[in-house]
């Protein structure tokens, strides 16, 4: 008897094929979309960088505007450096500007123990550690009234567990008096507000700020504080300028400068430091107006 004619190969083949087909459909499609999506994403990146290039071009931008003001030969056109804000227009960007006198906080560098010792007095300490910690800030940055040989200085943090010393040198960043012995961060939190690395010897009793103000007065009433040697030429002032700029798509830079600014200078003004900042108030308490920390 004769048998069926055998079915053509060709139709099941066809049926894998088309599924081959499909799945390579979909997965092509899955990867248009993967790279449509990574796209728009890096787009966005690129698109937020422009804009917080153009918002940090308008904060620094902003800043050399405020050095120009305060070399204005009119004094009457000056701004006055009294850490209100001043908001100004850098292309598109709006720009709020603060301009505090560096004189208004202590120098932990130059400033004299006693009046380091009222500052942490001010600040919460007791009157023994504010004492012995004031010692010590003395001889981490050498300026000691009775400086102590350094192999006892290096003993006594060894003691403390401690793997090094006082360099008996100027503090570079604040930070570092994290590292006094006896410094706790809470301690250092209380009076980090009312230092600067680029002040004189001695604050400027009119525009300082409350906590420092009282500092002063305590420690003139205790033991007066002799005029430094070497004060700053009249005519010769360091000022702190914060610059909080919010470009185009809601970019948000702060930027800041310390500049001295006189007639004894080369150019009229020397940028002792130059970067950015987190919190958006100037580096004292926040004027009226101004945006808070």
């Amino acid at each position: 008897m004769q048998g069926r004619p055998p079915q053509p190969a060709v139709s099941r083949n066809g049926g894998f094929a088309l599924i081959i087909v499909l799945w390579t459909l979909v997965l092509i499609g899955f990867i248009v979309l993967h790279l449509t999506a990574s796209g728009r994403t890096e787009i966005r990146i690129a698109s937020n960088l422009v804009s917080n290039s153009v918002a940090q071009a308008a904060a620094d931008g902003a800043i050399f505007e405020a050095i120009f003001n305060l070399l204005d030969p009119r004094p009457d056109q000056r701004w006055p450096i009294d850490g209100r804000p001043h908001e100004i227009l850098v292309g598109s960007s709006r720009v709020v500007l603060w301009l505090e006198d560096e004189a208004s906080w202590i120098n932990p560098n130059t400033a004299s123990p006693p009046l380091l010792e009222t500052l942490l007095r001010v600040t919460g300490s007791d009157p023994e550690t504010a004492q012995r910690l004031a010692i010590a800030i003395g001889e981490w940055v050498g300026s000691a009234a009775s400086p102590r040989p350094q192999p006892a200085l290096l003993a006594e943090y060894q003691a403390a567990g401690l793997d090094y010393g006082p360099p008996g040198g100027p503090l570079e960043t604040l930070d570092e008096l994290g590292r006094v012995l006896g410094m706790t961060p809470a301690t250092l939190g209380a009076i980090r507000p009312h230092l600067t690395l680029f002040g004189p010897a001695e604050p400027n009793p009119a525009t300082t700020d409350p906590v420092v103000a009282v500092a002063l007065a305590q420690s003139a009433q205790g033991s007066p504080i002799a005029p430094p040697a070497n004060q700053l030429p009249q005519d010769l002032s360091t000022t702190r300028i914060t610059a909080a700029a919010s470009g185009p798509g809601n970019a948000r830079v702060i930027r800041f400068a310390v500049a001295q600014i006189g007639s004894a200078l080369p150019q009229g003004y020397t940028v002792l430091t130059w970067g950015s900042r987190t919190e958006s108030a100037p580096q004292g308490a926040a004027p009226e107006g101004a945006v808070t920390r």
